[in-house]
């Protein structure tokens, strides 16, 4: 079986980083890439140099050359950088791993139409262990479905630029269609001054941001005499890029597509 060609582009980033160790150790993946913007002091250099591994792979801003020697790329940077490799993937043929977040609805409107010319896998986080705590959310949230107020609070590092992250608004999302319940019109972002007693059907969000807080994530249920916490810690980017690595090399033998985290662990 030949090796799954990826390309990693924001390849100089903390994330891109640890994308281009996690294709070094996958045994059924190579490095067929690596993209950076066309000012970035990378350009040129061997893509494991700041990993110290040597990839034999110089940094580019060539997209479509990369692209044409690849069979998925892998996109961690911010939405307006992903929006253009998003179009190329789709016009070339070239299926995409998505782990940007922060996208507007015309953006995750753009990545559906894409889905209809490649393969995408769009997760907002590709840690196994936060796949299966939403596969988890999913049952608890249907149990504790009567007089629990529900909480959702994250933690992320300082340089973090969306609020909540990608992950905190997908355990909501979960939560909600687990209820019956419209995220849209249920959620509660922050609360400051006067707010008056708490609704119980809505669910809310608390934002941390500081130091190099890597990821954490709590969804709490909580009423009268108790409550239930369900918590997912990361203590490395490594769980995100192994886990997109995986998602990569699972996407290159289907077809035309959006799928997500849950149909590559197969917890749907």
């Amino acid at each position: 079986m030949k090796p799954v060609r990826i390309a990693v582009a924001g390849v100089n980033g903390r994330m891109g980083k640890m994308l281009v160790q996690a294709v070094a150790q996958h045994p059924q993946a190579v490095l067929s890439g690596a993209l950076e913007h066309s000012a970035s002091e990378a350009l040129g250099l061997d893509a494991g140099l700041p990993s110290g591994i040597q990839t034999g792979i110089a940094v580019s801003s060539d997209i479509d050359a990369v692209l044409s020697q690849s069979d998925v790329l892998i996109d961690f940077t911010r939405p307006d950088a992903s929006l253009p490799l998003i179009e190329r993937c789709a016009a070339t043929g070239v299926k995409m791993v998505i782990g940007t977040t922060g996208y507007n609805d015309a953006g995750k409107a753009a990545i559906a139409k894409a889905a209809q010319q490649t393969g995408i896998v769009f997760s907002a986080n590709y840690s196994v262990g936060v796949n299966l705590t939403f596969h988890i959310l999913d049952t608890v949230a249907r149990v504790l479905n009567e007089g629990y107020d529900i909480e959702i609070i994250e933690a992320h590092h300082r340089h973090k630029i969306d609020a909540p992250s990608g992950t905190a608004l997908r355990m909501g999302e979960v939560i909600a269609h687990a209820l019956g319940r419209d995220l849209k019109e249920c959620a509660v972002y922050g609360r400051e001054g006067h707010t008056g007693a708490r609704d119980t059907q809505t669910i809310g969000f608390a934002t941390v941001r500081g130091g190099d807080i890597v990821g954490d994530h709590t969804a709490l249920f909580a009423t009268e005499g108790e409550r239930v916490e369900i918590t997912h810690k990361a203590s490395s980017r490594m769980t995100f890029a192994s886990g997109a690595v995986r998602a990569a090399v699972w996407l290159s033998a289907r077809g035309n597509g959006l799928f997500d985290m849950q149909d590559v662990l197969n917890l749907k």
